[in-house]
């Protein structure tokens, strides 16, 4: 009876570490991985166009790389690919920043982590060099999500973040874009070559260009963090905000399901919460990320909108989407040991 007993207990040490180790194989069953974009092209895009932006994108998917292969946070890594971005003029981002209506930059960003459900974000920020880190900034430092405007300015300065005049922001391509759209009474977005007959008006009915700027990343210890940065819409009124520095419209992770970057029309994005929305279709419908990321699009479409999404789920797997018959989207992605790859913005690899 007694040697029984012992038996027993011997079994259940054993099961137990079985299922023990069973578990750290399974934890350690997903590929690390960082996704950026870079916003959205017309479907006219010439290979020179596309060569602007993918040498930066490539430089910030190896920023990110670097810190996912030296076992760094996948918040280190989106907030090292977002600040590669946020320095280039290419991007509606940080140095690239379009110009609201009365000829001001103000920027947004927000970042959240996957593992704490924590986030941040700024908007109308005048004075950020990057506005990520303001973003970061309000997650670590503050009990607050979002702050906005004159708040948002006198918080990084008060934690030592490089601060900058408006005209570090100035562009000589962004401000003919303002006085152009001024002069056709309407709104661009981003990058839109407003000396084109094909503009997008107040009623957005026609394709537009865009380029915020977005990284999602999972780490190896199985953690997602997802950053979006933007300069929002040329013409945009002064004060606007859109979904980028909104958590759950513009930017979302959830260790759970999936890390979420979108880019496109952010006041429609706004009313679909679309960031969360692949979440939520992830985690209770189909735990499919690419369908997640469609569908999720196949709503803002229906509601007149256009842009893309860049979405990397709990084992590694990633979905990209986009209007596909407005637009392209800048995507790229890095693994751990291989080289980043820059998609062409009409195309992606299958999944």
């Amino acid at each position: 009876m007694k040697f029984s007993k012992i038996l027993v207990s011997a079994i259940v040490v054993a099961s137990s570490a079985l299922i023990l180790n069973a578990g750290d194989v399974k934890k350690k069953d997903f590929s690390p991985v960082i996704v950026i974009h870079g916003g959205t092209s017309g479907m006219d895009l010439t290979k020179e166009e596309f060569e602007i932006r993918r040498a930066p994108m490539e430089k910030a998917l190896l920023a990110g790389q670097k810190v996912l292969e030296e076992n760094g946070s996948a918040m280190d890594a989106v907030t090292a690919a977002i600040m590669v971005m946020e320095d280039d003029p290419n991007f509606n981002a940080g140095k690239g920043a379009v110009f609201t209506s009365d000829g001001f930059n103000e920027l947004d960003a927000s970042i959240m982590d996957g593992k704490t459900k924590k986030a941040g974000g700024v908007a109308m920020a005048r004075h950020i060099k990057n506005p990520i880190l303001g973003a970061r900034l309000v997650m670590d430092k503050t009990w607050h999500t979002l702050v906005a405007g004159e708040g948002a300015d006198k918080l990084a300065e008060k934690y030592g973040l490089e601060m900058v005049d408006q005209k570090y922001f100035y562009t000589d391509f962004r401000h003919d874009a303002l006085i152009k759209a001024k002069e056709k009474e309407q709104i661009l977005l981003d990058s839109e070559k407003a000396g084109d007959k094909k503009k997008i008006s107040m009623l957005m009915n026609e394709r537009p260009y865009l380029g915020t700027v977005g990284a999602i990343a999972l780490d190896k210890s199985g953690n997602l963090a997802a950053a979006t940065s933007t300069g929002g819409m040329t013409n945009k009124m002064t004060g606007r905000i859109g979904d980028s520095p909104i958590i759950g419209s513009g930017t979302y992770a959830d260790n759970d399901s999936v890390a979420v970057s979108c880019t496109g029309t952010g006041d429609i994005y706004m009313r679909v919460n679309a960031a969360h929305e692949v979440s939520a279709y992830y985690k209770y419908k189909d735990d499919n990320v690419q369908k997640a990321a469609e569908q999720t699009i196949d709503q803002i479409k229906h509601l007149g909108g256009t842009g893309g999404i860049i979405s990397i789920d709990k084992n590694g797997k990633t979905g990209f989407a986009w209007t596909k018959k407005d637009l392209g989207m800048y995507h790229g992605e890095a693994r751990l040991g291989e080289k980043p790859i820059v998609y062409w913005p009409l195309e992606t690899k299958n999944k």
